[in-house]
C-alpha cells in the first residue's frame, strides 16, 4: 500500500491526519470503522492509494457509505478493491474488462469536484493514483495539508 489518509472539515477547515497502513490492508470494514470517528460537518473522506495500481475514495456520512473504486479491474488481485465491488454490489470484473472506475464518480460533487471532472480524472492514463487523489485534495481545497502528511509520512 502507497497511503491512506483521512480528511474532513471540522469548523469549516480541512484537517488532513494518515492512518496506519493496517487500516486499509485490514480491508473496507476496517477503513470505514476508522473513518467513523472523525468529527466532519460533511462526512470523512478516506483516501488510499494502493501499490501504484488504483486509488479508493471512502466517504463516510453517520450510516451512510459512498465508495468509489478508480480501477474494477483491481478487485481481481486486492481484497480491497474487491471489498468495494461487493459493497457496491457489481459483480467481478471479467478478465476482458477494461480499466474504469466504479461507484458513485459523484462522491465529493457537493464539496466541489463534479461526476464529469472525476471521470475524467480517472479515465486519464498519465496519471498514478497518489497524483489523481493529489488532484482531488487540490479541487476540495485541502492539497497543502494532503502533501504536506504524505511528506510527513516519507520522512
Amino acid at each position: 500500500m502507497d497511503f491512506a489518509v483521512v480528511a474532513y472539515r471540522e469548523e469549516g477547515v480541512w484537517q488532513v491526519q494518515p492512518l496506519p497502513h493496517r487500516v486499509a490492508a485490514g480491508g473496507l470494514g476496517e477503513l470505514v470503522s476508522a473513518l467513523r470517528p472523525w468529527p466532519a460537518e460533511s462526512g470523512s473522506l478516506g483516501l488510499v492509494s494502493i501499490d501504484e495500481d488504483f486509488f479508493v475514495l471512502v466517504r463516510v456520512q453517520g450510516r451512510d457509505v459512498r465508495a468509489l473504486l478508480s480501477d474494477v479491474t483491481a478487485a481481481a488481485d486486492w481484497p480491497l478493491a474487491a471489498a468495494v465491488m461487493e459493497l457496491l454490489d457489481l459483480p467481478d470484473p471479467d478478465d476482458e474488462e477494461d480499466a474504469q472506475p466504479a461507484g458513485q464518480l459523484d462522491i465529493v460533487a457537493d464539496l466541489g469536484m463534479s461526476a464529469m471532472d472525476m471521470a475524467v480524472l480517472c479515465d486519464d492514463p498519465d496519471l498514478y493514483p497518489d497524483e489523481m487523489l493529489a488532484d482531488v485534495a487540490h479541487r476540495l481545497g485541502f492539497g497543502g495539508e494532503f502533501e504536506g502528511v504524505l511528506e510527513g509520512a516519507s520522512v
